[in-house]
């Protein structure tokens, strides 16, 4: 008996099963011109975050509406979704992953590596998972807690697990791994948090099995050395750097070449910052702040280049590496589009690792330049801090941070969030003697004080930067520090997120805005867009700012997102679409408890200051928070001491809250007394507030006002918070 079409057709819509089998390999991974799915991070291998949809164009942006809207149980959501077949793919929160069908919004499946019950003391490092990998109908996702996990895209069951990490010290994965040549490889971060020594590792997808692994700062000398690379790197070490593990993280971009089958990395900061301590000859300190080509196949060196020798200041080369062709001198040249955290644009041979070009991005004053002849940055004077504390442009967020730059071919223009911050570096530290505050997640090698950034502290931008010129097309300020990832399409636009809740479309090749969309909260993540048939849509995840966009006290406290009340959602648009936000509180703004009753003692607060490394990172410099976690100013637990001691020490782990079981009664008492010193301030401008006062020299997230005179209004001079990894 011949079965029912129809019944059939019906079953299988209900099912959610689609028509179309893509097959996600090298080949899809390698083809530009196919825009109906969104595969990997950056789209492509060419990591450009371009597609060349044309749907939703310039001529017809101001029709797009919201087509639906799901909200999502985690934490953070700061990721890039994937979409393969009218599937998207999420990983957020504490790298939870959410397949959804792209159509209606449904959610389809979750699954939940139950990272809080494994990560221990990693959960007081980093906020969660950035993003995942698919490759021949499976993801690949890095768990907080070390893991690197295999799912079945259909189902979300897992396939296989491995553990990438040491269980037992402060390394996390917070960025996507890449896949290619059926293989997945992983990075990690920690080195702002204790002694890590970065390397990243390639498995076979099919089975799990570790292929190989290349190290990125060297060991031990006595130990011996993994390769002749290593071996070259110690070279530009001094002191016994390996007792501080190096850093050299691979923490946010690596970049796959099909062209000549390498993967490139960018690799992380020097652990400490404070090149006093971690290498105190001096030295370029190998591979830091660099990029790096291995064989892909076998994970060898090939070259690099570093574009912070030495790194002294947080300015790792951990952004984006979007590879083209520019025709340069007349010539077509297969270059790498880099922009780290220090500043310049590079443009970066493919093929030998040699500088093209390097010109400042943004207010850059630690350098005055970067020679061509020898590919170095000229170094301003007293910029490594060698006669006291320095104030420099940029601050240890970079001129250009994590969030990802696109690259239009159409337009030859590169458009890279930016920001516009200085900070202080530097201090009187007992660099021989020198050791960490016990359990902090600190790991600078700067000392503590106190301090708040300003509400108007620091600056942002979205530049559409010429490669070829090496200077701003144009430029578009955008809402407080930070702003979020670009996504730049064929149709002549380019879509951003921002801090105050706006999602906005620009014209790709004048930067004249042409839509925008409020999402009632921020919008940092960053977009994507894929078809379904020949329906062009957009998605973005929202939530309150989270990570380092959260971690600025009145800087981001301005914009009113509370971790508690804010949801996290995924948002998608169409064109002519019929969706409606679903009621949402607005802005709402911490009120500190001025709490007479509690007498605040002045040697306690000295001792707080240092302990507040240990919450800094979600509750905010001067403990004014940013939307990852409550304002304690604002809170009456802290005024409850048994209440205080049993949710610090016992912690909240389902929600992020790590515990801290070690504390004494005495330093969480100390706590107690920073945080109404703090509230007092808010509540007493008038000077009744205990004064402000400086501890003793230790570890630490902060600083006081530098003693540059050069200062503008709104500077951001008052925290060294280590950015999310």
């Amino acid at each position: 008996m011949r079965p029912n079409v129809s019944w059939v057709l019906a079953v299988l819509l209900a099912a959610n099963v689609h028509a179309a089998t893509t097959t996600v390999d090298n080949a899809a991974l390698n083809n530009e011109a196919d825009g109906r799915n969104w595969p990997a991070y950056g789209r492509t291998f060419s990591e450009s975050h371009y597609s060349p949809l044309v749907e939703i164009s310039r001529d017809t942006v101001s029709r797009l509406r919201l087509a639906w809207t799901l909200d999502l149980d985690v934490t953070n959501n700061l990721s890039t979704p994937l979409a393969v077949d009218g599937v998207i793919y999420v990983a957020s929160g504490y790298s939870f992953v959410h397949a959804v069908d792209a159509k209606t919004g449904k959610l389809l499946w979750r699954y939940d590596p139950e990272v809080a019950k494994a990560a221990g003391t990693k959960l007081r490092t980093g906020w969660g998972i950035r993003g995942l990998s698919f490759w021949k109908g499976r993801l690949f996702v890095g768990t907080h807690d070390g893991r690197l996990i295999a799912l079945d895209a259909k189902t979300g069951k897992p396939v296989w697990t491995v553990q990438v990490l040491d269980p037992n010290d402060g390394s996390f994965i917070s960025g996507p791994p890449r896949v290619f040549n059926d293989k997945v490889v992983i990075g990690f971060g920690g080195g702002d948090f204790g002694a890590v020594r970065g390397y990243v590792t390639a498995y076979d997808t099919n089975t799990g099995k570790q292929l190989w692994r290349w190290w990125t700062v060297p060991g031990d000398p006595a130990k011996g050395f993994e390769n002749k690379a290593m071996e070259m790197a110690a070279k530009t070490w001094t002191g016994e750097w390996w007792k501080y593990g190096g850093g050299g993280t691979v923490w946010n971009a690596m970049t796959y070449d099909p062209e000549y089958n390498r993967l490139y990395l960018g690799t992380g900061n020097g652990g400490p910052w404070n090149w006093k301590i971690r290498s105190p000859g001096g030295g370029d300190n190998l591979f830091l702040c660099s990029v790096v080509a291995l064989n892909a196949d076998t994970g060898e060196y090939v070259w690099h280049y570093q574009t912070t020798p030495g790194d002294s200041w947080d300015y790792n080369s951990a952004m984006d590496m979007t590879l083209t062709t520019l025709n340069i001198g007349g010539v077509p040249r297969k270059v790498m589009l880099h922009a780290p955290k220090n500043g310049f644009f590079y443009v970066i041979d493919r093929e030998n690792g040699k500088l093209i070009s390097a010109e400042k991005l943004g207010k850059v004053t630690w350098a005055e330049k970067v020679d061509l002849a020898t590919g170095r940055p000229v170094v301003a004077k007293g910029a490594r801090y060698e006669n006291g504390p320095v104030t420099l442009w940029p601050s240890f967020q970079g001129v250009h941070n994590l969030y990802p730059q696109s690259f239009s071919p159409k337009t030859g223009l590169t458009y890279v969030p930016t920001i516009e911050m200085p900070a202080q570096f530097g201090g009187d530290v007992d660099y021989k003697n020198w050791h960490p505050l016990p359990a902090s997640i600190q790991f600078t090698g700067f000392p503590t004080a106190d301090g708040d950034v300003p509400a108007d502290g620091g600056k942002s931008f979205l530049v559409a930067w010429d490669p070829v010129k090496q200077r701003a097309a144009w430029q578009q300020p955008t809402p407080g520090p930070h702003n979020g990832g670009t996504l730049a399409t064929a149709g002549d636009l380019v879509f951003q997120g921002q801090a105050d809740g706006y999602v906005n479309a620009y014209g790709a090749s004048d930067g004249r805005k042409l839509w925008s969309f409020y999402a009632a909260t921020s919008v940092i993540g960053t977009p994507i867009t894929f078809a379904i048939g020949k329906t062009q849509y957009l998605a973005i995840l929202s939530g309150p700012l989270h990570g380092a966009p959260g971690g600025f006290g009145s800087a981001a406290a301005r914009f009113g997102w509370d971790s508690r009340i804010h949801p996290r959602r995924l948002l998608a648009f169409v064109l002519d679409g019929q969706g409606k936000l679903p009621p949402t509180p607005p802005p709402v703004f911490a009120r500190p408890l001025d709490a007479p009753e509690f007498a605040v003692n002045d040697a306690l607060v000295k001792e707080g200051i240092q302990q507040w490394s240990r919450c800094q990172l979600c509750h905010g410099p001067g403990a004014v928070a940013g939307g990852t976690a409550p304002d304690l100013r604002a809170s009456p637990m802290p005024l409850n001491a048994a209440l205080f001691s049993l949710t610090v020490r016992t912690g909240i782990e389902a929600r992020g809250m790590p515990k801290f079981s070690e504390l004494s009664d005495h330093e969480l008492d100390a706590l107690r007394h920073y945080i109404r010193y703090r509230a007092r301030l808010a509540t007493r401008p008038d000077g009744v507030a205990p004064p402000v006062v400086e501890a003793p020299a230790a570890e630490a997230p902060v600083a006081d006002k530098p003693e540059e005179e050069e200062k503008p209004p709104g500077s951001l001079e008052s925290t060294r918070t280590p950015p999310p990894r």
